[in-house]
C-alpha cells in the first residue's frame, strides 16, 4: 500500500510510514499491513535487518484520530482496532531480524507502540516522544504498555501514561526508552544495520525469541528449543566452524 513504502539495499529493508502531510498517523487497514509486511520480510533470506521510519519530519503521530468516528465508535471497533494494532506491532516484535526504529520529529500514541515493537531506537536529537491516551479517555494497550514498563520502569511508565506530557530525546535516552541519540539517527541505523548482517541470522532470530518471551511474559520451551536445535544443525554453524577455523569471515545463509 502506499502509505507504507518498502526498499531493500544490500541486506537492509526500510519500511517507511508514508503519510508526512498527517505527520505519519497510522490508518486502520495500515496497521493491519504492517503485520503482513514484517511477516514477509521476516522470511526474506536475503533481508538481514529491517529499519522503520516515517516520511518527511516525522515517524509517527500515533492512530489518525481522525478516522475513529467510522472505525472506533463502539465497544466492538474498539476491540477490533486494538487487535489490528496489536497484529501490526506484533509482526515487528516477533519478525525474526533485528528491527531499529529511527525517530525523527514526533513519535506519540500508536507511534510509539511501533517504536517500541522494534529492537532498537535511534532518535534525533530534536525527537519528541509522549503517549497521549489520558486525553483521549483511552487505556493504552497491554501489549503496549508491557513494551513501555519494560523499557522505562513502573514509575516512568506511570508518569508516561497519567501525564500525558511530552518529553524530548535526551530524556528518552535517560530513561531508557531509545538507545541513541545523534543528529542523524538514520546514518547511524544504517551502520548498526549493517555490522549485525555479518552475523548469523538463526542465531540472531534465535536469541530475539527467547529474550522477547522472556520479557513479555510469552515464552514457549519447545519452540526455543526448536529454535536452538535448527541453528546447531545448520549449514551456517558447520559454515561458522569453519570460518573460525581458518580465521575468515564466515558467509551466513541463513540455512
Amino acid at each position: 500500500m502506499n502509505d507504507i513504502a518498502i526498499s531493500t539495499n544490500d541486506g537492509i529493508a526500510t519500511v517507511t510510514i508514508n503519510r508526512p502531510a498527517q505527520r505519519n498517523s497510522v490508518s486502520y487497514a495500515m496497521w493491519n499491513a504492517f503485520g503482513d509486511i514484517f511477516a514477509e520480510l521476516s522470511a526474506d533470506r536475503d533481508v538481514r535487518a529491517i529499519i522503520l521510519t516515517g516520511a518527511g519530519s516525522d515517524f509517527s503521530a500515533g492512530a489518525d484520530i481522525a478516522e475513529f468516528a467510522s472505525v472506533r465508535d463502539d465497544l466492538g471497533q474498539s476491540r477490533a482496532y486494538e487487535v489490528a494494532v496489536d497484529y501490526g506491532c506484533a509482526g515487528i516484535t516477533h519478525a525474526s531480524k533485528p528491527v531499529i526504529a529511527v525517530n525523527l520529529g514526533y513519535t506519540l500514541g500508536g507511534g510509539a507502540h511501533l517504536a517500541m515493537s522494534a529492537d532498537f531506537r535511534f532518535a534525533h536529537t530534536k525527537a519528541i516522544f509522549g503517549i497521549p491516551a489520558a486525553r483521549l479517555s483511552i487505556v493504552y494497550g497491554v501489549q503496549a504498555t508491557r513494551k513501555l514498563l519494560g523499557l522505562v520502569g513502573l514509575t516512568n511508565a506511570k508518569r508516561i501514561l497519567y501525564s500525558a506530557e511530552r518529553f524530548g530525546a535526551e530524556e528518552a535516552l535517560a530513561m531508557g526508552f531509545v538507545d541513541k541519540v545523534s543528529d542523524d539517527p538514520m546514518a547511524d541505523a544504517i551502520a548498526f544495520a549493517r555490522s549485525l548482517s555479518g552475523n548469523a541470522p538463526l542465531s540472531m532470530g534465535g536469541a530475539k525469541y527467547i529474550l522477547n518471551g522472556i520479557s513479555q511474559g510469552s515464552f514457549d520451551p519447545g519452540h526455543a528449543q526448536s529454535l536452538i536445535d535448527q541453528a546447531s544443525t545448520s549449514d551456517d554453524y558447520r559454515e561458522g566452524r569453519d570460518a573460525f577455523a581458518e580465521k575468515r569471515a564466515p558467509k551466513f545463509k541463513a540455512s
